[in-house]
């Protein structure tokens, strides 16, 4: 039971990165910017405590280093530029929908390489969560056109989501602790992320001001570190398919900030939604 309350630890803080973007966004930095100060703020974090306190947790075996590739290059920054590439082809309702194939892919790929069995309940699960994220987005009422173009991108995005589970599951089983995964999936990310990035531009933004940097550091540690040292924590107790379904409480997690902070209004749909996805994260865990 912990280890679900890690996950949906996870998934809420996740929802909760739209208070983070707005503020940054318009300090004048773009989508991949934010992939790239994400993660080098997570790798400095990260880095000074484990330099302090857990210095044992800096080493990894050469051997092992595709698992963090993995899920840092093929995962998160596979993910963000498939995504944010979606949202310009389409539009940021339909993007998300096509992200949230990523419980089904991770169905799939459990099942072939760790045996994961296919069961009614989870596979109603993943349709009750996919449809409640399609209501939550409130795709039905959007007039955006899905190009072929579009439909690769957001599927790849979904894909992307999907490979950090597979590959964790990997790091989890050679032994390697959540924050050590953590570290390294950022280090690549980072990595990966500054040649696509405009490096000036949040150079230039985050020195801008010590509240900036503050705020930079609030970023990385809430919808990054924290996120992801729970889920990866979680899934050493949690089948890969379920953990997904259990993330997908990030939509709902994200609308309900947004009535409350941002007064966005809350439509039949979108309630509609949200009970659908607790329900398939109910019902995959009973």
């Amino acid at each position: 039971m912990i280890s679900v309350f890690l996950i949906l630890i996870a998934g809420i803080l996740w929802g909760s990165m739209g208070l983070f973007v707005r503020t940054l966004n318009a300090a004048g930095l773009h989508t991949m910017d934010l992939v790239v100060l994400r993660a080098v703020f997570t790798v400095i974090l990260l880095f000074v405590w484990l330099f302090l306190f857990h210095r044992e947790k800096l080493k990894i075996r050469l051997k092992d280093i595709w698992c963090f590739l993995g899920t840092g290059l093929c995962s998160v920054v596979f993910f963000n530029y498939c995504y944010f590439k979606t949202i310009t082809l389409t539009s940021m309702s339909v993007a998300a929908v096509l992200l949230y194939t990523a419980p089904a892919f991770v169905m799939v790929f459990s099942r072939i390489l760790f045996g994961e069995r296919f069961t009614v309940r989870k596979t109603a699960a993943i349709g009750m969560t996919f449809l409640g994220c399609v209501c939550v987005t409130g795709v039905f009422g959007s007039s955006a056109v899905l190009s072929l173009q579009g439909l690769m991108t957001g599927l790849g995005a979904g894909l992307g989501y999907a490979l950090y589970s597979i590959f964790s599951r990997y790091a989890l089983e050679r032994g390697y602790d959540s924050i050590t995964i953590t570290f390294y999936t950022f280090l690549l990310a980072a990595a990966g992320s500054l040649f696509i990035s405009d490096r000036t531009a949040v150079f230039r933004t985050v020195t801008g001001s010590p509240g900036m940097l503050f705020f930079a550091a609030a970023f990385a540690l809430v919808v990054t570190i924290i996120p992801y040292l729970t889920y990866t924590a979680g899934l050493k107790h949690v089948e890969n398919g379920q953990a997904a379904v259990i993330a997908s409480v990030e939509p709902v997690a994200a609308t309900l900030i947004g009535m409350i902070v941002f007064h966005e209004p809350l439509t039949v749909s979108g309630i509609f939604g949200m009970l659908l996805v607790l329900g398939g994260i109910v019902i995959c865990n009973r």
